[in-house]
């Protein structure tokens, strides 16, 4: 498969070069535009963004038809939630190195934009579009759709989707007569723009602690409830 590796028209945009964007594109400029954060300047990526929306949207929900044949349209939209949300995308964004390749204003670039959930979200629904616009439809299923298979198997059964792991793993517990857990910040560190949490969740009567870890202290409770919630599952 012939690998993103472009010499832009203009070489004052010459930022695109990509080994992990599985695209050739015809249009060099497409894809400057669609890693152009819009404190760069004009063309910035903001329209290919909202063209990227409504297609990567479409290749989830249909990726989740075929995988849960069995699904209601409520669990599927639910799935399709988890599957497009911010943080979702932002982490498609680190796999393909998004951020080394943005180009930002430099206000934008020193306060670590280039590192942020919604800027990199955005840039993969703008590289989606720019896809769009240079090849179709079908060069974006062929691109994007492998991006989205580990996200799909991470999901939970189609019966607990949409379910965060604290509800969850409280709903359990509620079940059994159990206590509820109780969840303690264990560590926090890193820049303001790049924090790091580190959360208990513990359930004294059973003797059971686990932990997790995220940007923010609810990820990493969300994290450590749903490892909990495995532990009580299997055993």
């Amino acid at each position: 498969m012939l690998l993103a590796s472009l010499v832009p028209r203009k070489p004052s945009a010459a930022i695109v070069q990509s080994n992990k964007i599985e695209h050739a594109f015809h249009d060099a400029d497409l894809l400057t535009q669609a890693l152009t954060h819009r404190s760069a300047g004009q063309p910035h990526n903001e329209r290919l963004e909202f063209l990227g929306d409504a297609i990567v949207n479409l290749l989830a929900a249909e990726a989740l038809y075929a995988a849960w044949p069995k699904a209601d349209e409520g669990t599927l939209t639910r799935a399709r939630t988890e599957l497009v949300r911010e943080s979702a995308l932002a982490g498609i964004a680190r796999t393909l190195e998004l951020g080394q390749l943005l180009r930002m204003g430099p206000g934008e670039m020193k306060s670590g934009g280039h590192r942020r959930d919604s800027i990199l979200a955005d840039a993969v629904e703008a590289v989606v579009g720019a896809i769009y616009l240079d090849a179709g439809l079908d060069a974006c299923r062929t691109v994007a759709m492998p991006w989205f298979e580990p996200l799909i198997a991470a999901l939970p059964p189609p019966n607990k989707i949409g379910k965060d792991a604290k509800t969850a793993l409280q709903e359990w517990l509620q079940a059994r007569g159990r206590p509820l857990p109780a969840y303690e910040l264990l560590a926090e560190s890193g820049e303001e723009h790049a924090r790091h949490f580190e959360v208990a969740c513990r359930i004294a009567s059973l003797a059971l602690q686990t932990q997790g870890q995220g940007s923010s202290r609810r990820a990493a409770e969300q994290q450590a409830a749903a490892t909990m919630l495995a532990l009580l599952e299997q055993g």
